[in-house]
C-alpha cells in the first residue's frame, strides 16, 4: 500500500526496492506525527512539538562512515579522513538492507538541498522511522507540492535503524554504519536513531560535488544587512563557537545556520531549517530559538521533560549534552525569505579558545585566513570528557573534517580564490576565555563579542589602529567602542602576564605541530603565514 503525492515513474519499485510494507510518500508535518505517535516514536509536547529520544546514539558516527571506493573517486577523496569501502561489501550490504526491509513500513521524503537553482540536489530519504521523515522536512528543502508528480531524485538515502551490519561481511566497523556510494549515487545508514546523520549525509555529498563545479562548500551560519541580501557574511566555526548565536542576529537576516555554498552568484543555504543545541538555551539571551521548543512540529532530541506537564528541562543533560531543536527557518522571524546572499563581504571564523590566549577579535590576511581554516581550532574544555582535566586543542580542517571528501587544499584554494575575488575581509573570533584558562579565566562577554562583530561588519573596524600580536602575527584592534581596551590585549587580563606567555607558546606549538601535515601541499603565501 502506497499512499502521498509521488512521480508515479519514481515509485521505490522502480530503483529495486520491492517487497516492502506500507509506503507513505511525502507526508506533510501533521500526517507525520500522527503516524509517529501511533508507532511509539515519541511524544507530543507543549504547543505540539515532538519530543523523541534517539537511544544508544546522541550523536554522530564519524568512525563508522565509508566511502566506497571505485575508479570515479579514488583520485579525488581525501582517503585519510574517509574510510574506504569496498565495493562488492557495499553491494552485500545493499542487498542485505533492502532484505531486511521487506515487509516493513517506510516513509519517503522527495526534498532537495541548496537554494541556488543552478547547484540543487535533488534527493529521495527513505526512513524507517516517520520522525526522520519530519526531521528531514526541516533541515532539507521542500519543492512545491507539484513539483512531486514529476521530481526525478538523483541520489537516494536509505536508513534503516533495526538493521545491524556484519563487520566481517560488510566490510565495515561495527553493527553500525554510514556507506556512500558515489557511482550509485546510494547511502546507506544502519544501526543508528540520531537524525543528524540523515543531513550529514547531503551536507558531505555536496561537499564532494559542488567543489568539483567551483563552488565553495561551507560549514558555517550565514546572514546578510536588512534590506541588502549583497551585503552578507559568513561564520565558519566547529560546534560550540557560537555559529548559529551569532548569525542569528536580530538586526541582520539570517540565511542558514549550518551549512552554505559560495557560488558566481554568491552564497546559498543547503538547508531549509536550523538543528540547534538547546542545552542550557536561555529564553531571555536566545529568545527565537527557545521558543521553537514549542512550536508545532518542530523535533526536540533527547531531552529531559516532566512525565506531567511534558515542560523542558534544558539544564539537565543526563541523556547527553548534544540536547537539540530542529525547525524549519519560517520560525526565525528575520530568516531570509530566499536563502540567497551576495558575496560576503565578511568572513569571520569562530574559536572558543579555552586556553584564554586568542583576542576576542584578531584581523587576518588572506594567507592567515587560509592558515587559520586549514587549522580550524578550538578547544575542549575541562570537565566535558572523562579524563580531561585541562584544556585541550581540537583541531578539525576546514571547521568540519568530517564532512569533507576532497583533501582539505580544495577547499582551502577554492575559499582563497573567492576571498581574494571577491574582497572580503578576514577575522578570527574568540568566544572562549579571558583572563585565564578555563577554570580560572571568564567566558568572553556575549555583548563584547557582538559589539565587535557589528564594528567588523559595517566597516568600522578597518578604520581602528591595530597592534601586530608576537605570537600569532595577526593584527588585533588596540580600541573599539563600547569594549573594554583590556579585553583586547588578552596578556593584560591574565593576573600573572608571564603565564599567560607560557600558555600562548604552547599554543602556537600545538598549531605548528597540527599544521605540519598541510605543509606539504600549500603555497609559500601560506607558509609564511604559519606560526611556529
Amino acid at each position: 500500500m502506497t499512499t502521498g503525492r509521488v512521480n508515479p515513474n519514481k515509485r521505490l519499485e522502480d530503483q529495486g526496492i520491492t517487497g516492502l510494507g506500507a509506503v507513505a510518500y511525502n507526508l506533510t508535518e501533521p500526517a507525520l506525527m500522527q503516524a509517529a505517535v501511533q508507532r511509539g516514536e515519541g511524544v507530543i509536547g507543549q504547543g505540539g512539538a515532538f519530543l523523541v529520544s534517539t537511544g544508544q546514539f546522541t550523536g554522530r558516527s564519524p568512525k563508522d562512515k565509508f566511502v566506497v571506493r571505485t575508479p570515479l573517486v579514488e583520485d579525488t577523496i581525501w582517503w585519510e579522513n574517509n574510510a574506504p569501502m569496498a565495493p562488492d561489501a557495499f553491494d552485500r550490504l545493499h542487498d542485505d538492507m533492502l532484505a531486511h526491509m521487506k515487509g516493513r513500513d517506510f516513509f519517503v521524503q522527495d526534498l532537495y538541498g541548496g537554494a541556488d537553482p543552478e547547484h540543487r540536489l535533488d534527493v529521495r530519504m527513505v526512513t524507517e522511522l516517520a520522525w526522520h521523515g519530519l526531521f528531514i522536512r526541516h533541515m532539507l528543502r521542500r519543492p512545491p507540492r507539484e513539483e512531486l508528480d514529476s521530481f526525478n531524485p538523483e541520489w537516494t538515502i536509505i536508513n534503516c535503524p533495526s538493521f545491524k551490519a556484519d563487520p566481517a561481511r560488510h566490510g565495515c566497523r561495527s553493527e553500525t554504519v554510514i556507506a556512500l556510494n558515489f557511482d550509485r549515487k546510494t547511502i546507506l545508514i544502519a544501526n543508528t536513531e540520531y537524525a543528524g546523520e540523515n543531513k550529514k549525509s547531503v551536507f558531505t555529498l555536496l561537499n564532494y560535488i559542488l567543489p568539483g563545479k567551483g563552488v565553495m562548500a561551507m560549514h558555517c551560519s550565514a546572514n546578510h544587512a536588512i534590506g541588502d541580501p549583497s551585503d552578507s557574511a559568513v561564520f565558519f566555526g566547529l560546534s560550540g563557537t557560537g555559529k548559529t548565536t551569532l548569525s542569528a542576529d536580530p538586526g541582520r537576516v539570517l540565511i542558514g545556520d549550518d551549512e552554505h555554498g559560495w557560488s558566481e552568484n554568491g552564497i546559498f543555504n543547503f538547508e531549509g531549517g536550523c538543528y540547534a543545541k538547546t542545552i542550557n538555551l536561555d529564553s531571555k539571551a536566545e529568545p527565537e530559538i527557545h521558543a521553537t521548543t514549542t512550536r508545532f512540529a518542530s523535533v526536540v532530541e533527547n531531552m529531559v521533560y516532566d512525565p506531567e506537564t511534558l515542560a523542558l528541562d534544558f539544564a539537565d543533560d543526563s541523556l547527553t549534552a548534544n540536547t537539540r531543536v530542529a525547525y524549519p527557518l519560517e520560525a526565525i522571524a528575520n530568516a531570509s525569505d530566499t536563502s540567497l546572499g551576495g558575496h560576503p563581504g565578511c568572513v569571520i571564523m569562530l574559536t572558543c579558545d579555552a586556553f584564554g590566549v586568542l583576542p576576542p577579535i584578531a584581523r587576518l590576511t588572506p594567507a592567515q585566513a587560509m592558515y587559520h581554516f586549514l587549522s580550524g581550532f578550538t578547544a575542549k574544555v575541562a570537565g566535558t570528557e572523562r579524563g580531561v582535566t585541562e584544556p585541550q586543542p581540537t583541531f578539525s580542517t576546514c571547521f568540519g573534517a568530517p564532512f569533507m571528501p576532497r583533501r582539505p587544499e580544495v577547499y582551502g584554494q577554492l575559499l582563497q580564490d573567492k576571498i581574494a575575488r571577491h574582497g572580503a575581509s578576514c577575522w578570527l573570533v574568540n568566544t572562549g576565555w579571558t583572563g585565564g584558562a578555563h577554570g580560572t579565566g571568564s567566558r568572553m562577554p556575549i555583548k563584547a563579542t557582538r559589539a565587535l562583530l557589528t564594528a567588523a561588519l559595517s566597516g568600522a573596524l578597518h578604520d581602528a589602529e591595530f597592534r601586530k600580536d608576537p605570537h600569532f602575527g595577526f593584527d588585533v584592534p588596540v580600541a573599539v567602542a563600547g569594549v573594554a581596551d583590556v579585553l583586547l590585549d588578552p596578556r593584560r587580563t591574565w593576573a600573572d602576564p608571564a603565564a599567560y606567555d607560557v600558555q600562548a607558546r604552547k599554543l602556537v606549538g600545538m598549531f605548528a605541530d597540527n599544521f605540519a601535515q598541510y605543509v606539504p601541499y600549500i603555497g609559500d603565501d601560506i607558509k609564511a603565514a604559519a606560526i611556529g
